[in-house]
């Protein structure tokens, strides 16, 4: 059983409710989004096959319990499903990061999965599978990237029509480029929304280097 794997590697969550903790990031290859805001680009091709166990391996290197697969878009290899549920068996706290376009229901419901739901700035909020949201427990988030007011609305709408803050957590996250972080909170202070404002960490320690 194999995997493409762009990288392995350990840093600190940038992201989510497990921000600022020791992780393993184990970050698969291949993508079939093309989001204007993309930052890992550099993963949609290329990559090498390892082996499940060789994968376990290098995670087993770092002292930590935290393992998050990301990508790409770690479900469009069918394999990625196996790795997570091993991985859960090792005693790991595995977080899925997947951009809401492909089905979440066959993954092992011990991993916490983050669900981006892709904003109109994003080019591809066509590709959002709504039928996900039946597919998600209290430990899961869902996370909006916002570039602008129109953005932040459709998100809020979004957010309300679907009753996702009944369900699991909300995050609303500026894209990093488009969106000056203060003007995101204060739009979020100011409607009192039911959502946990994050600004990604490793963009502020570390900018776009790749590995970190």
């Amino acid at each position: 059983m194999e995997l493409r794997i762009t990288e392995i590697f350990f840093s600190l969550q940038g992201e989510t409710r497990t921000v600022g903790l020791p992780t393993v990031f184990v970050r698969l290859t291949g993508c079939p989004l093309r989001c204007g805001y993309c930052d890992t680009a550099y993963a949609f091709k290329g990559g090498k096959k390892l082996s499940l166990e060789d994968i376990l391996t290098q995670v087993k290197r770092y002292q930590t319990r935290y393992v998050t697969i990301t990508g790409g878009e770690p479900l469009a290899q069918k394999n990625c499903l196996p790795l997570m549920q091993r991985l859960c068996d090792e005693g790991y706290h595995v977080s899925l990061e997947t951009s809401g376009a492909l089905d979440i229901s066959d993954v092992d419901p011990r991993v916490v999965k983050v669900v981006d739901l892709k904003t109109p700035a994003s080019t591809e909020s066509e590709k959002n599978l709504y039928s996900n949201i039946d597919h998600l427990n209290k430990h899961d988030q869902v996370k909006f990237v916002i570039c602008n007011r129109e953005d932040y609305d459709w998100s809020v709408a979004t957010m309300n029509h679907y009753q996702l803050s009944n369900i699991c957590e909300v995050l609303f996250s500026p894209s990093y480029k488009d969106i000056a972080g203060t003007t995101l909170a204060d739009w979020i202070v100011n409607d009192q929304l039911p959502v946990r404002f994050q600004i990604q960490l490793h963009k502020i320690l570390w900018q776009d280097q790749p590995g970190k």
